[in-house]
């Protein structure tokens, strides 16, 4: 047999998998948050080679419930409040439906101009909507870690344009790159600095202050220390929203102290970027549009299913410089041109990937089904929930806040009195271990300054004052059963 499935088959198991997906949203708290599988289990279930003979549509899709079902954690519960809590939003799931069925890779303009165009169009909504200024070029990757990847790779690029011919092994010519950023930043900063060769060592972590902020005039000293001993600095990572406990760093400051010593500003806004699409939160952008680079999820908290980051810069230039190359097999008419006065742009010349999902349509379609206020609505009532969530620790005996909350992250404690650090550790693991096991809330931890400190992130699209009620009787349970 030739050819692809029959269209009939597909059209009745899609209708099929669409109701599943309906009814498995509407009513998500059927399944535990957090899977409860053992490792191994899931392939134990599975067979060990692939079938001799084609399987019917009706089978894998009932496998997927059965024997994967099991194996998922569910972030699109609304008692998720791990790490930073996502969600797919059903406009963003059908984006995906068709994305999947256009299959269509923005390589080049020509190799699908409306994925290149519609990701400008859409990436230029997003800025205004957050309130940045003219500017900016923006584009889509996967996640953050590889946004950030780029962004370090224009500012190595920038500071020592040779590199991209001579590289930087065993080279007398140019001293040790350092990058500087909080002691609080996201490990996809270690992990940039590390695959761009510059050294683990070099990247320089500043102390934070009591609100957990990056210390602008520790960063000026750690700058003038490493002139001083013949380095280059070359960037520095200033965090809204840090990941532990959405601190927000002073981008003002850092981007003053920046510029006089000519480096790189790329800021970290992975979480909090599109918080600003609130008006009585847009400060929290304030100084950014100073910055050389930014990066933003919308797959984080903007109810845009994994995954969408979003990478702006001021100097599309460097990421040419650092990324571009044209091999004979993709010229084309329109492959030489990328700037701002009407010519192709194209995607492949600003980063590592030559294939690129139409990533976009998701973005898009959850924009125009939301709208500004819509989103702005969504998110400024999670805020509310995390203010709520804190003021049940607040006025709880034996509970404490570690970190103020901005935003829609609560971090906190049981510490009930005359208990050591040591035993407060080893209390609220237990507590969290005991919370999660449950299956109603899933919750995650951070050490702050030292202290074990729990994390309650609100972001999923369908989370309600329900589940965070839920989520305290949970904790103060686990905490009585354990500490009475």
């Amino acid at each position: 047999m030739h050819g692809d499935l029959s269209p009939a088959d597909f059209r009745r198991v899609a209708h099929q998998a669409v109701d599943w997906i309906a009814d498995y949203l509407e009513h998500p708290e059927r399944n535990p948050v957090r899977s409860r599988v053992n490792p191994g289990d899931i392939a134990r279930a599975l067979p060990t080679a692939a079938p001799t003979h084609g399987e019917s549509l009706d089978t894998m899709l009932a496998d997927v419930q059965q024997q994967l079902l099991p194996g998922i954690t569910h972030w699109n519960h609304p008692g998720f409040f791990a790490y930073f809590a996502n969600s797919g939003s059903y406009p963003g799931i059908l984006a995906e439906l068709l994305t999947a069925a256009l299959n269509a890779n923005g390589m080049l303009w020509i190799t699908s101009p409306a994925v290149t165009e519609l990701e400008q169009v859409t990436l230029n909504w997003l800025r205004q909507l957050m309130g940045l200024g003219d500017g900016w070029f923006g584009q889509i990757t996967d996640t953050a870690s590889v946004s950030t990847f780029y962004a370090l790779a224009a500012a190595r690029e920038k500071a020592v344009p040779s590199i991209r011919t001579q590289g930087m092994a065993a080279r007398q010519d140019i001293p040790r790159l350092r990058v500087y950023c909080s002691e609080h930043a996201h490990s996809s900063i270690d992990k940039a600095v590390i695959a761009l060769g510059l050294g683990h060592d070099n990247l320089v972590k500043i102390p934070a202050d009591a609100q957990l902020r990056m210390k602008p005039d520790a960063l000026r000293a750690a700058i003038e220390a490493d002139r001083a001993a013949g380095y280059l600095p070359i960037a520095v990572v200033p965090c809204v929203g840090t990941t532990s406990a959405t601190s927000v760093d002073p981008v003002p400051e850092v981007v003053r102290i920046a510029r006089e010593f000519g480096c790189w500003v790329h800021v970290d806004t992975a979480y909090a970027g599109v918080a600003a699409i609130v008006p009585e939160l847009r400060y929290l952008l304030d100084g950014v549009d100073g910055a050389d680079s930014l990066v933003v999820n919308p797959h984080k908290w903007m109810f845009t299913p994994m995954d969408c980051s979003v990478l702006y810069t001021k100097h599309p230039d460097a990421l040419q410089q650092a990324f571009s190359l044209l091999p004979e097999y993709l010229i084309t008419n329109t492959s030489t041109g990328a700037d701002t006065a009407g010519n192709p742009v194209n995607l492949m010349d600003y980063g590592i990937q030559l294939g690129r999902r139409f990533r976009a349509l998701k973005l898009w379609m959850v924009m125009r089904a939301f709208g500004a206020e819509g989103l702005a609505e969504r998110i400024r009532y999670h805020c509310e929930l995390a203010r709520e969530f804190a003021g049940m620790v607040h006025f709880e005996g034996g509970w404490e806040l570690t970190a103020p909350v901005p935003l829609s992250l609560v971090c906190f404690r049981y510490a009930p009195p005359e208990t050591s650090e040591e035993q407060l550790a080893a209390l609220n693991a237990r507590i969290m271990e005991i919370v999660n096991a449950r299956g109603h809330v899933y919750l995650s931890h951070t050490k702050l300054e030292g202290r074990y400190t729990l994390r309650l992130a609100i972001g999923n699209i369908r989370t309600d004052r329900e589940h965070i009620t839920l989520a305290w009787q949970e904790l103060r349970s686990a905490a009585a059963s354990l500490h009475p």
